[in-house]
């Protein structure tokens, strides 16, 4: 994994949208259903949308119905940190960026195979990088559009 990033409250402000900066920085959620990712199927990567460490892949991607896009695993297992969470009745895992510690969502043991595992992820806390066709240059369309 790469260096940690550190900034001040300030800096989380100036560059994160106010919804954004809401669930990454302060641990909020977005609506069910409200997320620009939740109905997103064409293939690429999910991107932190504070430090972009790469977090997830549309391969383990899944719906679940949940109303929050979910994947079965995580890009790299090393840029997830896990976090009981106590703020509901029922204690769930709740899931940060190893690289600028931003909060994600969270996971339940009631994903499907391979894992068993889904990432509950808002919308908010990522960025898509679609894949780039066969035969082009690689660049990213990070619009999440196409899906």
């Amino acid at each position: 994994m790469s260096e940690k990033v550190v900034k001040s409250d300030q800096e989380w402000r100036e560059q994160l949208t106010p919804e954004e900066y809401a669930v990454l920085r302060r641990g909020a959620t977005e609506r069910a259903n409200s997320g620009q990712y939740v109905h997103v199927k064409a293939a690429g990567r999910y991107l932190c949308a504070g430090c972009g460490a790469e977090l997830f892949d549309s391969s383990t991607k899944y719906d679940s119905d949940s109303g929050w896009p979910s994947f079965y695993a995580p890009a790299d297992p090393e840029i997830i940190e896990e976090h009981r969470d106590f703020k509901m009745i029922i204690p769930r895992t709740e899931v940060r960026c190893g690289r600028c510690g931003g909060h994600l969502g969270h996971v339940f043991p009631d994903g499907p195979d391979p894992t068993g595992q889904r990432y509950c992820i808002n919308s908010a806390a990522l960025r898509f990088a679609k894949a780039a066709p066969v035969g082009s240059r690689g660049e990213d369309d990070n619009t999440g559009e196409g899906a």
